[in-house]
C-alpha cells in the first residue's frame, strides 16, 4: 500500500503570516491532502486574507465548521442563539469588525458550505472522524482533561479508531483503550500552550505486519510574528475593536489564553468587561503576562 500522509491545520483566526508559514511546510513535508479543522476567521487581522488564501490553493483543501466561522453568520443575520445585548456591547466590536470585513468581501457564503464533521476512509487504515471540537458541538473540546469514558462514548458514536479536533489551541496526542487515537491539531495562529510557533498535525499511513494505522506527528513551525502584530493595529482592528482586540493580540504575543480567564474573572465578580477591568485583570495576575 502507498503511503498516505494527511495535514491537519485549524484555528488560524485571522493570522495570514502563521497560515503561509504552515502552508510552507506542509508542502515540504509532502502531504498529500490538507484538511481545515475550523476557525479560520475571526480573533486576527487577517480574516479575508486567510479565506482567500485557503479558497484559492491549487489542490482545494477539506473543510470543517468552526464556532469562530459559524459566529461570522449569526453575528451578520443577528441570530437568536446569540444573547441579544451583544450587539450592542462594544466588548464585542472586534467580532463585529470580522464579520464586517468578510461579508464586505463575500467571503460568508463559502463558510456556510463547511460541513460540521467529516468522516475519512482509506482502504486497510483506521477509519477517522474530524470535527472542530466533537460531532456533539463545535465547542466540545477534545485535551488531556477530556475524560476517557467520554473519550470512548465518543469513539463508539462515530464508529471510528481516530478522532481528530481542535478548539482548544493545544496540540495533543492520546491513546485510548483498545489501540485507539484522540488527537486535537493544536492551533496554527493563537497557540495556547505558550509556543508561539505555527501548529498543526501530520498523519501518515504505517504499514503493519497485521493492520496498517496512523502514526501521528505535531508540527511548530517558526515565523516572524511581528507583522501581524503589527496589523492588528494598521488594519484598524485595534482602534475599532478595542478591549477584545487587545486581548486577542495579547493572545498572540504570548501564545496563552487570555480572553476565557478573563471572561471568566469578570463573570465571578459580576464585573462589566470594559478597558478599565482589563487594566485590573492584568494588575491582578501579572504572571500571565510575562
Amino acid at each position: 500500500m502507498r503511503r498516505v500522509r494527511l495535514a491537519f491545520i485549524a484555528d488560524i483566526h485571522g493570522n495570514h503570516d502563521a497560515l503561509a508559514a504552515v502552508l510552507a511546510d506542509i508542502q515540504t513535508q509532502g502531504a498529500d491532502l490538507l484538511y481545515v479543522n475550523g476557525d479560520v476567521v475571526n480573533r486576527g487581522p487577517d480574516s479575508v486574507r486567510a479565506v482567500e488564501t485557503l479558497l484559492n490553493l491549487p489542490t482545494q483543501p477539506t473543510f470543517v465548521l468552526g464556532n469562530h466561522d459559524d459566529l461570522m453568520r449569526l453575528w451578520l443575520t443577528r441570530d437568536s442563539t446569540l444573547p441579544g445585548d451583544w450587539f450592542e456591547d462594544p466588548f464585542w466590536a472586534a467580532t463585529a469588525w470580522s464579520a464586517g470585513q468578510l461579508d464586505q468581501a463575500g467571503l460568508i457564503a463559502p463558510l456556510l458550505t463547511w460541513p460540521m464533521t467529516q468522516r475519512l476512509s482509506w482502504s486497510g487504515l483506521p477509519t477517522i472522524e474530524l470535527a472542530h471540537g466533537t460531532a456533539a458541538h463545535y465547542r466540545e473540546s477534545l485535551s488531556q482533561h477530556t475524560p476517557e469514558q467520554r473519550l470512548t462514548e465518543l469513539l463508539d458514536e462515530a464508529d471510528v479508531q481516530v478522532l481528530i479536533g481542535s478548539h482548544t489551541h493545544k496540540p495533543m496526542v492520546r491513546a485510548v483503550e483498545g489501540g485507539r487515537l484522540v488527537l486535537n491539531t493544536g492551533a496554527v495562529g493563537a497557540p495556547f500552550n505558550e509556543d508561539p510557533r505555527a501548529q498543526y498535525l501530520l498523519l501518515d499511513s504505517v504499514q503493519g505486519m497485521e493492520q496498517s494505522r496512523w502514526e501521528a506527528t505535531l508540527r511548530a513551525v517558526p515565523y516572524d510574528r511581528s507583522g501581524v502584530l503589527g496589523r492588528f493595529e494598521s488594519s484598524g482592528l485595534l482602534r475599532e475593536g478595542g478591549v477584545s482586540a487587545e486581548i486577542f493580540r495579547e493572545e498572540v504575543r504570548l501564545a496563552r489564553s487570555l480572553y476565557t480567564p478573563y471572561w471568566m474573572w469578570t463573570a465571578e465578580g459580576g464585573k462589566p468587561r470594559t478597558t478599565e477591568t482589563w487594566r485590573q485583570f492584568q494588575a491582578e495576575f501579572p504572571e500571565r503576562f510575562l
